[in-house]
């Protein structure tokens, strides 16, 4: 078993082929190369942080089809660049006998080991070893010289890596969706916020109306009037809602989109990118059902909906 004891965890080498361990606490984690791949990079920048905002691309053309996630640490003038699936690589932890709770820091192979002429036996058929400061795996039948793998010989740098759990489970295009889903509650927590401030202030209203004059009630003709805006106030809240909400629970097909909602000059106005006939139909028959009076207008790929409050 690759381990190696310190003052505070002992460390664990894993790889694909590597053998099962009984872990029941905490331990460091050192990647074999075969769970991620890397890149030595001399690049105009400075820093880390710049390097960051480019790691896709530097491998998107690489990179078999997956979930990934990146990481950079600087060596010198160079920078050394990395790429790895969180999902491989806790599965094979949890194969290996490692549960998540157990892992304390994880750590790449290429920063963990030091620079040498001799390659490093992970296992009975492969080793590892530098070529162009890379550490890579090779068969050992093609390796003449060697040494057993050393956890003694590990003094660990701060290189670490976070091992996101859940990352995998939602892709970006997952991710625009849910958030799109999250604006149009947004959207729709809004309005019933409008609709109630509008309520309030409307009672306000009434109080001031009721109790202007030294706290006399109202006349009869004044609590018409009254009665009369606020019905007019209701009926405008209620058509704005159920605008929306029509809006909103249009059933879209996948280029069409929803490219505006916006509330001016007492006018709602709902604007559509490249929608089908299809689709504007259906979303006129809604508005009709719902007693909504509205005019729509096509302008090229756009389609516009006012309704007028």
């Amino acid at each position: 078993m690759f381990t190696k004891f310190n003052t505070k965890y002992k460390t664990v080498f894993i790889d694909p082929k590597s053998p099962h361990y009984e872990v029941d606490e905490k331990v460091n984690v050192i990647l074999s190369p075969a769970l991620y791949w890397v890149k030595k990079l001399t690049l105009p920048m400075k820093y880390v942080r710049d390097v960051k905002k480019l790691l896709p691309s530097i491998f998107e053309d690489v990179l078999p089809e997956g979930h990934y996630s990146y990481s950079v640490y600087k060596s010198g003038e160079d920078f050394f660049v990395f790429a790895y699936e969180d999902k491989r690589i806790l599965d094979t932890l949890t194969q290996k006998g490692i549960i998540t709770s157990n892992i304390a820091n994880v750590y790449f192979a290429q920063s963990e080991f030091e620079h040498r002429d001799e390659a490093i036996e992970i296992n009975d058929v492969e080793s590892m070893y530098f070529k162009d400061e890379i550490l890579i795996l090779m068969p050992s039948a093609f390796v003449t010289h060697s040494k057993p793998l050393d956890m003694q010989e590990i003094s660990h740098s701060q290189h670490t890596i976070a091992l996101a759990q859940f990352g995998h489970i939602v892709d970006n295009k997952s991710l625009i969706k849910i958030a799109a889903v999250f604006v149009a509650l947004i959207v729709i927590l809004a309005t019933e916020w409008f609709v109630i401030s509008q309520k309030i202030a409307a009672v306000e209203e009434l109080k001031e109306a009721l109790f202007a004059k030294e706290g006399a009630k109202s006349t009869m003709f004044e609590n018409n009037a009254i009665l009369k805006k606020q019905k007019e106030i209701y009926e405008k809240q209620t058509k704005l809602r159920e605008s929306i909400a029509v809006m909103l629970a249009s059933k879209l097909l996948k280029d069409e989109t929803l490219k505006e909602l916006k509330y001016k000059n007492k006018t709602f106005v709902a604007e559509f990118s490249s929608l089908s006939a299809a689709t504007i139909n259906a979303i006129e028959k809604e508005l009709k059902s719902a007693n909504i009076d509205f005019k729509s207008s096509k302008q090229s790929e756009s389609w516009r909906v006012e309704v007028a409050l």
